[in-house]
């Protein structure tokens, strides 16, 4: 599937808005903040981020960023229609292996489709 431009996360409003009123997933390699979108639509949106105090330099940021918004767009149909997520990186993410991080990036999916977590 393709990552259309209206799934980017773009304005720092957004961003501000999911941290504020969303709630969030710890999956060890990264941070999965989430929000459901009223009202619902069914463009799932995503914004990355890669602080150089979790990750590191530029190269390894990009990196970082990069592989996440892979895993997205590989697995954006286990995301809720309509939700709003922020993917934070960590440290450990470029030492793991790509077929780990789309687990953990599913596995964490399954739980926001899940009635209770929604």
């Amino acid at each position: 599937m393709r990552f259309r431009p209206e799934q980017h996360l773009r304005r720092q409003s957004d961003f501000r808005a999911i941290r504020e009123q969303g709630r969030r997933l710890h999956c060890g390699a990264f941070t999965l903040w989430y929000l459901p979108r009223e009202p619902a639509t069914t463009v799932r949106r995503v914004g990355v981020v890669a602080s150089t105090a979790a990750v590191g330099p530029a190269v390894q940021r990009n990196r970082a960023k990069r592989r996440l918004r892979e895993v997205f767009r590989h697995h954006q149909g286990a995301v809720p229609p309509g939700f709003d997520l922020l993917l934070v990186a960590r440290n450990t993410l470029n030492r793991l292996a790509y077929a780990e991080i789309e687990q953990k990036f599913t596995d964490a999916c399954r739980l926001l489709a899940s009635p209770n977590h929604a």
